[in-house]
């Protein structure tokens, strides 16, 4: 097949034109800007394509499918003399008005790079946000109905844990027009602190019980959003959702994930996030009757800000529990199984320095394998030990690898 191949052109864009015509701007591919001139003057305009005839010093109109260019989506924020201030993906620019559109603030715009605005795609401002939208139905999502059978008995061990939470949370929801009578400043945010596993979600949840509040459960990368703003603004709704209930607990897991300390070198979203958070609890009102609870292990990585007097400015230590406390714990995490005798609680108790609540519960889990493996219905003594050897055993080969603590009670997570 015969074709015919004319000579070797270059393909740019038309960036700028002399008000005489005379003098062509060009974008070329590379980025590079070529200067055109011509006495007899260019029938150009801006973000025309064209074809540079090196070899005859001519200029040609090319197809504009031969410059590939993505649109971009905007929102008219500002409409000034001549210029139009565009929000593009949460940024400001400025660009020339265009003489063939008519616009309003508010409007939903199509722009490309070459040409500025080209065209109205809706009356009204369409934000990333929308898409999905956060409704009422994605607050419920967030609501947790503790098991009402849980009490303070359930938690075992940590008395002056129990008693301190009492005071902080529970008395203030159960007693929030007293304290406003008296005039006190309410308690808005208690800071959970703690190595994992210490049973931190389980007591918010028992007090949440306890004070009949509504309780929202948080974990830091449930709220992060691939959509610009829909993080804050989930965190908005739900706020705002917590503050028309009687009594209501917002409980953040792992806060240090979401709320990390701010600086130079933070993402935009992570400062918007916490941005978000100090509003919220700022906003709250001397009707509101909401406590915020957070729990993290690294309360150093926390922003400042949110330690600050009228935030999370109570906070609750949870250390790895004492001798005293694991026997408790143990004796009330077995309440709820079948025994077949008197197990040797302080025994274990004993055994088991350094480890965290949860990790003394999974003694229970294997123990129970153990006993149904012997066709059994109930733990006996032996289980009870052979469960604790096989967790033990468990722990010392987690030890032999980085960050044991840590993985080890993800493993037995409350």
């Amino acid at each position: 097949m015969d074709a015919e191949i004319y000579p070797p052109q270059t393909v740019a864009r038309v960036k700028h034109v002399s008000e005489d015509q005379t003098t062509a701007f060009l974008e070329l591919r590379n980025g590079n800007i070529a200067t055109c001139t011509s006495p007899e003057g260019f029938n150009l305009n801006r973000g025309d394509i064209v074809f540079i005839d090196v070899e005859n010093s001519d200029i040609n109109f090319a197809p504009n499918e031969l410059w590939d260019e993505d649109p971009w989506v905007g929102v008219v924020r500002l409409l000034l003399p001549g210029q139009v201030v565009i929000d593009i993906g949460g940024r400001l620019k400025v660009l020339d008005e265009p003489l063939d559109v008519d616009l309003r603030e508010g409007n939903t715009v199509k722009g490309l790079e070459s040409r500025g605005i080209v065209e109205v795609i809706s009356e009204d401002p369409v934000r990333y946000i929308d898409l999905p939208a956060v409704d009422s139905v994605t607050v419920e999502q967030f609501k947790i109905s503790p098991d009402g059978a849980l009490t303070f008995d359930d938690f075992g061990g940590y008395s002056e844990i129990i008693n301190r939470a009492k005071e902080l949370i529970e008395i203030p929801l159960e007693h929030h027009d007293a304290l406003k009578k008296i005039g006190a400043r309410p308690i808005k945010g208690v800071l959970f602190t703690g190595p994992p596993g210490t049973g931190k979600t389980m007591l918010a949840k028992i007090i949440a019980n306890r004070a009949n509040a509504e309780f929202y459960e948080i974990s830091g990368p449930e709220v992060l959003s691939k959509w610009y703003g829909q993080s804050e603004e989930l965190i908005r709704k739900i706020f705002e959702d917590a503050a028309t209930q009687e009594r209501a607990i917002v409980f953040f897991d792992e806060m240090d994930s979401l709320a990390s300390q701010r600086s130079e070198d933070t993402h935009e979203a992570s400062r918007r996030i916490v941005g978000q958070l100090l509003s919220a609890m700022d906003g709250f009102t001397a009707d509101t009757n909401v406590v915020v609870i957070a729990t993290t292990n690294r309360p150093q990585d926390l922003d400042a800000a949110l330690r600050r007097p009228g935030r999370f400015d109570w906070e609750i230590n949870f250390p790895m529990p004492s001798l005293e406390d694991r026997r408790q714990i143990l004796e009330a995490s077995a309440k709820r199984l079948n025994k077949g005798q008197d197990l040797p609680h302080p025994y274990i108790a004993e055994k088991t320095a350094g480890w965290s609540p949860a990790e003394l519960s999974a003694i229970w889990s294997e123990a129970a394998l153990l006993a149904v493996a012997e066709s059994r219905d109930a733990i006996f003594a032996d289980d009870y030990i052979c469960g604790y050897e096989r967790v033990a055993l468990h722990r010392i080969n987690l030890s032999k690898s980085p960050g044991r603590q840590e993985r080890a009670n993800d493993v037995y997570s409350d």
